[in-house]
């Protein structure tokens, strides 16, 4: 195998154009560049020759320019760009033809525990037996107890995968069962919430882009009401991006005709543009889009296209500033190499990327730092990410609340009362179930004091009503009663309500 020969055609130079869902191949040098290119990649060639006629341990090749030159190089861009060792790029490859399987559980994950909240019809987890309110103690013998959260995430993923064991606890049971799930085709549709915060106010949470989610949103907003609509929130929290083409999509739900979604430059391409369609009849009521630090990619596109055309206020905190195209392009050996190749930027002109680390790439030129203007002359922020029209930050919990929320008491109990009682729609958690609450917590050696328990009842109440509806009804119920308390919706709620048409 010749290695010279392997970098030589790593150093070539990208194509221009559109990042494609499918690896790109290569195209050749110009002779002049490629003389420069060959002469420099000697240099690394003779220090390899070298280490390894001359250094006191063995100098495998493969280590050498797979784990050391290569990434080495790539490090000196950004760091996005990445280089894929035969095993790497085999894994990337099966990884983009996988399909996504599971159990069909939705679940709430603690430190050492694991409760099972629903359980979708027709899945594995549903054809078992297993139902919400039931604990997994153990999966495939490995007790979760004593494992970290990144370890008992790290497990559950990977049971995911291939046929799993359970062993499981029934609330108001002692005694453990076994149950054997073998994963399946699962789907998770990417908006996953849909109802109404209070009259004529819509809620949708996007938990994703696919390919169907502008479909998906459309369908939603018609169901709440369409048009009629007095206002909308889109929860943006926590979705880390995907199908652009999804993005724009929904931007054109939304925006007039022909205006413009967001633009992307790359040094070896033409600049290109996306505009919503011409002579679309968009949806007038205000909206309200919220964002965290985990927004991300194709929640940044929508976020900055309706936020540069004031067509949405923007509540929560700044967005993660992931704006880059990259290409995946196959090399000699099964290798590869995925390459940043441009840049997102906003309709006013700001760049999506924030700012990358020191390298040979000139970051002030990518992200500008300083004020850039809505339509209506607001200024918004530029230099990576989108930054909120207002800065919420989540709601901090009380000692109380934190430890009744992550030692699965809440939920521990609601599962025991939901076998034991009948559950209405429009169950509340009583000053009696309370009370019943409090020697549960009791005898688990949780005794707040008066003054503690005052302080924070209602918040047990909201979190009791919230675990009992998701054991009853499922967890989209739940989560009905958890937005009425998150005070980043009820921003919205307001800002909408008092926004005109547009």
């Amino acid at each position: 195998m010749s290695y010279l020969a392997l970098i030589l055609l790593l150093a070539q130079s990208v194509p221009s154009g559109r990042a494609p869902a499918e690896p790109t191949s290569i195209g050749p040098l110009p002779a002049e560049t490629a003389t420069d290119a060959a002469l420099d990649v000697k240099k690394i060639v003779d220090v390899f020759l070298a280490a390894e006629s001359e250094a006191a341990d063995p100098v495998p090749p493969e280590q050498v320019f797979y784990q050391g030159t290569i990434p080495g190089m790539l490090r000196t861009l950004d760091p996005h760009s990445i280089f894929f060792d035969p095993d790497q790029f085999q894994s990337l490859q099966q990884m983009q033809k996988s399909e996504t399987k599971g159990f069909g559980t939705i679940v709430s994950v603690l430190p050492g525990r694991v409760f099972i909240l629903q359980t979708m019809p027709g899945t594995p987890s549903a054809k078992s037996g297993l139902a919400a309110g039931d604990e997994i103690i153990a999966i495939n013998n490995i007790p979760l107890a004593n494992l970290e959260m990144d370890q008992l995430i790290e497990l559950m993923t990977a049971s995911r995968q291939r046929q799993a064991g359970l062993d499981v606890r029934r609330p108001g049971n002692i005694r453990l069962f076994h149950l054997i799930l073998t994963p399946e085709l699962v789907d998770s549709p990417s908006v996953d919430r849909a109802f109404l915060l209070k009259p004529g106010v819509g809620y949708i949470r996007i938990s994703s882009f696919e390919n169907a989610t502008a479909k998906l949103v459309k369908d939603a907003i018609e169901k709440l009401g369409g048009d009629h609509l007095n206002g909308l929130v889109i929860d943006l929290r926590n979705n880390p991006g995907g199908a652009t083409q999804a993005a724009s999509g929904i931007a054109s739900l939304f925006l007039q005709s022909d205006q413009l979604i967001y633009t992307i430059k790359g040094r070896n391409m033409k600049t290109e543009e996306v505009r919503a369609p011409k002579y679309s009849t968009p949806y007038t009521f205000p909206i309200a889009i919220l964002t965290n630090e985990k927004s991300a990619s194709a929640s940044e596109i929508l976020t900055g296209a309706l936020q540069d055309h004031d067509r949405a206020v923007v509540i929560g905190d700044s967005t993660f500033g992931k704006g880059l195209v990259q290409n995946v392009f196959p090399l000699a050996h099964n290798t590869g190499i995925a390459l940043t190749v441009a840049y997102y930027y906003t309709p006013s002109g700001r760049s999506i990327q924030k700012p990358l680390p020191s390298g040979i790439l000139d970051s002030s030129k990518i992200a500008p730092v300083g004020d850039f203007h809505t339509d209506a002359g607001r200024p918004v922020k530029g230099g990576g990410g989108i930054q909120p029209d207002q800065v919420i930050a989540p709601e901090s919990l009380s000692q109380l609340e934190a430890v009744l929320d992550a030692s699965g008491v809440l939920t521990a109990f609601a599962g025991e009362y939901v076998q034991s009682h009948e559950i209405g729609a429009n169950f509340e958690a009583s000053s009696a179930i309370l009370d019943q609450l409090q020697l549960f917590l009791s005898g688990r050696n949780i005794r707040p004091g008066i003054n503690e328990w005052l302080r924070d009842r209602e918040w047990i109440q909201s979190r009791l009503k919230q675990e009992v509806l998701n054991l009853k009804f499922g967890v989209a119920r739940g989560d009905e009663v958890d937005m009425q308390r998150d005070p980043i919706v009820q921003a919205a709620v307001r800002a909408v309500t008092s926004a005109p048409r547009k």
